[in-house]
């Protein structure tokens, strides 16, 4: 029986040791870590190391179970696929999780299956060399891993005969599958093994270090099955009595009009990733963005935004269909659901606009075709209807330059006499940060730049247009941005929204606070138009908007901000990771509350919009 238990533990020791080297490369690509940290780090992460590794050696704790009763069982046979198949997904997610948490800043999850589907554009962030690097860096780890696995594994083992030998052998084994589901199921407590156990420090980068990525994808994606069951915090009484308040049944009315006319053509430029971090006029660096300051006293300028989301799919949804955005799934890969969210372009339409959508990417990507088509724009405009040279002049698409150009021409060529709407998104902003502008020496300022000087050039031109006189043009961004790109950091949220145009009474800036999913009800209550199923924007010009705060989720996480302070909560620690100006048990209540009820919602009132799990 000591060969087979032996065998057990080095194979267990085996994978141990294959996610303590994962960790050190994570914190190698990431940011190196010094060697107390580093140590902290292993330590904390070694209970959902044990976990994973006990899922994984119940195959192998079968097969040899099995070879105590048949003598015709061969170990190293049977088990030479599977090590093949795990050594090769382990280090795929090794190497994918290290690599994508420099783009994302969160650990890898099941948000990678919503990509999967486009992987051209995945890749459309680095250079063919990166993947290439990697590819060979999973090749590397899975053979050498394979095959130390396989030759640890004996291509037989010593029969037991049938005596009392074979009842000990068989309680030994019983003792071992005991202690191997302990290690899964994290001990005996009441709680079992979940991402909460490797969270040890406020970094939130050390607790992210020290995660899994094998266990934490299995655990999001398990967890992903029923949204319904998840984030369940209050009672229903207590959360219907907490949530009521926060977002008024009515906002119909307008008491501050900045427009001067009922119906403006609308011109809504979202823009990647312009966050706050890099606006002079919001406490950013400055000469980042010298035409949106320009820009700024020329129109209506509102300084007290906050994004609802951290990845542009999310943040799509929450500027065109005024809804907050989930902290783990995008409702833009689940056409079902999309479909039934409220729509801006869509009410324009049904009010005598024409609608079209402008993107110079690659417009399946995220399933985006599904939801600009089933939220009421009627023609689009993608990197097809852009000439080769302009469509491959970057890895996402045609460049913003080119973009800029194709809208001046569309709105030029308008009738004089047709109402529309128009929304368009950049996209040179986006990673790699490859751009034709060479002003910055830091490259992700300097794609912002580019991107800037593109809105400016575009803006001075339809100046001069007629079309400028009955137009309002928003500008915002599609999430937030920061210079260290810190979703746990309230400043990552804080966006701008300028609004210019003809059609705009007096330039001013708005302090009001507000979220990005409330643009959608604002716009409409200043066109007068119904507004009801946006149940999640607010129309903050109205005089039942009363209580400002902002709600904003990242991976697992959420943030509460209103004139009290800010919290950010981890749904993975079960705990607030960041308060300010000190805790609040009030702010995170409302925080859970909306968490929550956005997974719960069946039937929204006064509409056909459902989120039944999702």
């Amino acid at each position: 029986m000591k060969p087979r238990i032996n065998y057990l533990i080095k194979l267990f020791v085996s994978f141990l040791l294959f996610f303590i080297l994962q960790k050190l490369i994570f914190t190698y690509v990431n940011e190196p870590l010094s060697g107390y940290d580093l140590c902290q780090v292993i330590l904390h992460g070694l209970g959902l190391d044990t976990a994973t590794t006990g899922y994984l050696i119940i195959l192998p704790f079968l097969v040899v179970w099995l070879s105590i009763w048949f003598k015709g069982i061969r170990p190293k046979t049977i088990l030479r696929p599977y090590f093949i198949l795990i050594a090769v997904l382990l280090s795929l997610i090794c190497i994918a999780d290290s690599s994508l948490y420099s783009f994302w800043k969160f650990k890898l999850d099941a948000t990678v299956f919503n990509y999967l589907d486009s992987p051209r554009q995945v890749v459309a962030s680095v250079s063919a060399g990166y993947v290439v690097v990697r590819l060979l860096l999973v090749a590397v780890f899975s053979i050498f891993f394979s095959w130390g696995c396989i030759r640890l594994t004996p291509r037989s083992f010593t029969p037991i005969p049938l005596n009392r030998k074979i009842v000990f052998c068989n309680l030994a084994q019983i003792l071992l599958g005991g202690l191997i589901f302990l290690g899964i199921r994290g001990g005996v407590g009441r709680s079992t093994m979940n991402i909460g156990n490797a969270y040890f420090s406020e970094d939130t980068y050390l607790n992210h270090a020290a995660i899994n990525p094998a266990f934490n994808l299995m655990y999001s994606w398990s967890k992903s099955e029923n949204f319904a069951a998840k984030y369940n915090y209050l009672d229903e009484k207590e959360r219907e009595k907490v949530y009521k308040p926060l977002y008024p049944a009515l906002t119909e009315d307008c008491e501050r009009p900045l427009l001067n006319t009922l119906r403006p053509d609308v011109l809504i430029i979202i823009m990647e990733g312009f966050g706050g971090g890099y606006v002079e006029e919001l406490g950013g660096a400055k000469d980042v963005y010298p035409n949106l300051s320009r820009l700024i006293k020329e129109g209506i300028f509102f300084d007290n935004i906050y994004a609802n989301s951290f990845r542009t799919d999310r943040g799509l949804v929450s500027t065109l269909s005024g809804h907050i955005s989930y902290p783990s799934t995008s409702i833009m890969k689940l056409p079902s659901k999309s479909r039934t969210l409220p729509r801006l372009a869509r009410t324009l339409k049904a009010s005598g606009y024409q609608t079209d959508f402008l993107y110079g990417g690659y417009i399946d990507f995220t399933n985006m075709r599904s939801f600009f088509n089933t939220t009421g724009y009627q023609h689009l405009t993608s990197d097809v209807d852009f000439s080769l040279k302009e469509r491959t002049s970057s890895s996402w698409g045609a460049h913003d330059e080119y973009t800029f150009k194709r809208l001046y021409e569309m709105i030029k060529e308008r009738p004089a006499n047709e109402l529309w709407h128009t929304g368009f998104l950049t996209l040179s902003s986006h990673e790699p940060v490859e751009v034709p502008y060479h002003r910055l020496k830091d490259k992700r300022a300097n794609s912002f730049a580019y991107t800037d000087h593109c809105l400016g050039e575009f803006i001075d031109k339809l100046k001069n247009q007629p079309v400028w006189n009955n137009l309002v043009v928003i500008c915002l961004p599609d999430h937030g941005c920061s210079p260290t790109f810190n979703v746990t950091s309230p400043t990552f949220y804080h966006i701008p929204m300028l609004w210019l145009g003809g059609a705009i009474k007096s330039p001013e800036v708005i302090h009001t606070l507000m979220n990005q999913s409330d643009m959608a009800a604002t716009l409409l209550g200043q066109l007068g138009l119904p507004h009801m199923d946006f149940l999640y924007s607010r129309n903050i010009f109205s005089k039942d908007y009363v209580y400002p705060f902002v709600y904003s989720t990242y991976s697992d996480g959420f943030m509460f901000k209103d004139s009290t302070g800010v919290t950010i909560f981890d749904n993975a620690a079960r705990k607030a990771v960041y308060n300010d100006p000190a805790p609040s048990p009030l702010r995170e209540e409302k925080g859970k509350a909306i968490l929550q009820t956005s997974y719960d919602r069946r039937v929204c009132h006064n509409s056909n919009f459902e989120i039944d799990n999702l």
